[in-house]
């Protein structure tokens, strides 16, 4: 057992001074409430007070990168200051994605409604924070972000997934998003959905894996496209329960047959 206790020893000294998952979710919901103060009852009463919010908010970013060991030979200052630089696009995506969802589901009631409950804008939103720090080069604090939004929302998109404005993720518990997909504008994802990859030998990690999804598509709840190779064309319907491997032409849609049978229960006299 003392070599047991020896290995658990040095990996406590070896990860002594990293931040923790909690402390770099804290910070991507700090964030969040001060992008839409929707969900936060703390506001501002001066543009100066906002202003130091945001750069509160960037030196704790960079002392989150300061700390990760993985990113020892990052430029930490320079991404920090690059994706607040780049927040202000990032933002205005967001409000599209906002939008979409608000768009597309009768039972929305307001913007401020969508922001402040819905599931899939939470996600979306933690998404795309981890996708500009991805892009950067950052390692694991992408991951962590996304699978704190995983955790909250039973919606799972990797971080290197690329996606386009005016994201609808309706109600949403299920659905995945894999590292390679890329999705375009105006795309609607029910619950359950699955953009995943067939199963390929670890040595092709860099390669297309995962589906392309073009503008205007719906795809309906339990559908589950796979491959690297399978494009879904732009204005496309996907059904319900979906199993799909293989390219659709735009303006199509694919649905699965049931073989349901409906029997007459009402009681005998």
């Amino acid at each position: 057992m003392k070599d047991f206790y020896e290995h658990i020893f040095q990996k406590q000294q070896a990860v002594q001074d990293m931040p923790s998952n909690k402390q770099i979710a804290q910070w991507a919901v700090a964030l969040m409430h001060l992008l839409f103060p929707e969900r936060n009852s703390h506001t501002y009463h001066e543009q100066a007070d906002v202003e130091a919010a945001f750069q509160v908010s960037e030196a704790e970013l960079y002392q989150l990168l300061l700390k990760t060991k993985a990113c020892a030979e990052c430029d930490v200052k320079k991404v920090a200051a690059t994706f607040f630089e780049k927040l202000p696009r990032n933002y205005q995506i967001m409000l599209t994605d906002a939008q979409a969802i608000l768009d597309g589901d009768p039972a929305a009631k307001s913007l401020n409604e969508v922001i402040r409950t819905y599931p899939g804008f939470l996600a979306i939103c933690i998404y795309r924070i981890a996708h500009e720090l991805l892009i950067q080069g950052i390692p694991l604090i992408p991951r962590i972000l996304t699978e704190y939004a995983h955790s909250k929302t039973g919606i799972d998109i990797h971080p290197g997934a690329r996606i386009d404005e005016y994201l609808h993720i309706d109600h949403g518990t299920g659905v995945v998003i894999g590292e390679t997909c890329i999705i375009g504008k105006h795309v609607k994802l029910y619950q359950g959905v699955t953009l995943g990859a067939l199963s390929v030998d670890k040595s092709l990690s860099n390669t297309q894996r995962h589906p392309i999804i073009e503008d205007h598509v719906i795809i309906y709840a339990g559908a589950t496209i796979l491959g690297g190779e399978t494009v879904v064309g732009h204005h496309s319907v996907i059904g319900g329960n979906v199993w799909l491997t293989a390219s659709v032409a735009p303006y199509t849609t694919v649905y699965h047959q049931p073989n349901s049978k409906f029997i007459d229960s009402k009681p005998l006299a």
